[in-house]
């Protein structure tokens, strides 16, 4: 059985939910809070499962507050966002601050119930378009990643890199840096490993972008 407690300021959307969780037979809404502080009361008197909670409650205090500190005072405790709105911001602090998952209020009454379920065995839950958006930001993290392989470059192999971005050849860059043109092979050869590249025009490319050149796109 889940024990399962409410947290919304709308009376009817608790009373609502409550009747749709209570026809689960492997779930029981054992109390309702109208704000934040009352959430965390009764979650600490009542030690749900699950809580639900609203993220968007004006009176007394909000979803996002009440999730911080609770995870702070009950750490065992399993969170999940109910939102209306769609709002990236509001949900990642959520996530951060603690919860286990967020859901729409809009959500089919059997995406709920498997929300409940999933983060009731500690399992982490997150409706499709915010998942698409922590796959994009993901994403964004990982093309960050590569253009910060830069780091991995030795002062030289820094120097060599852009050179090669100005237009150098070879042998031009050898004779600016006082080296043979083998040597500047070699370490043009390293800058590419380092730096996941197989091209001059992706070096040039990736020099452009760091504003080695003084100038970027």
């Amino acid at each position: 059985m889940i024990k399962i407690l409410l947290v919304d300021d709308h009376a009817v959307v608790r009373s609502g939910l409550k009747m749709l969780l209570n026809t689960n037979p492997e779930m029981e809404v054992i109390g309702e809070a109208s704000e934040g502080n009352e959430g965390i009361k009764k979650t600490l008197k009542l030690k749900p499962d699950v809580v639900v909670m609203d993220l968007s409650m004006p009176h007394g205090k909000d979803g996002l507050s009440a999730t911080t500190e609770l995870k702070k005072l009950m750490p065992e405790v399993n969170i999940l966002i109910l939102t209306m709105h769609d709002d990236e911001e509001y949900l990642f602090r959520a996530i951060e601050g603690g919860a286990s998952g967020c859901i729409l209020k809009s959500a089919p009454h059997a995406e709920l119930m498997s929300a409940i379920e999933s983060v009731a065995r500690g399992d982490a839950y997150l409706h499709p378009a915010a998942q698409k958006r922590l796959m994009e930001e993901y994403l964004a993290g990982a093309k960050q990643d590569s253009d910060d392989l830069y780091h991995l470059l030795s002062d030289r192999e820094q120097e060599v890199l852009t050179l090669i971005a100005k237009g150098y050849s070879n042998k031009e860059i050898a004779e600016q840096l006082v080296i043979s043109v083998k040597t500047v092979e070699t370490h043009k050869g390293k800058v590419m490993e380092k730096l996941q590249m197989k091209t001059r025009p992706e070096l040039v490319e990736y020099a452009v972008k760091k504003g080695l050149l003084g100038y970027g796109i």
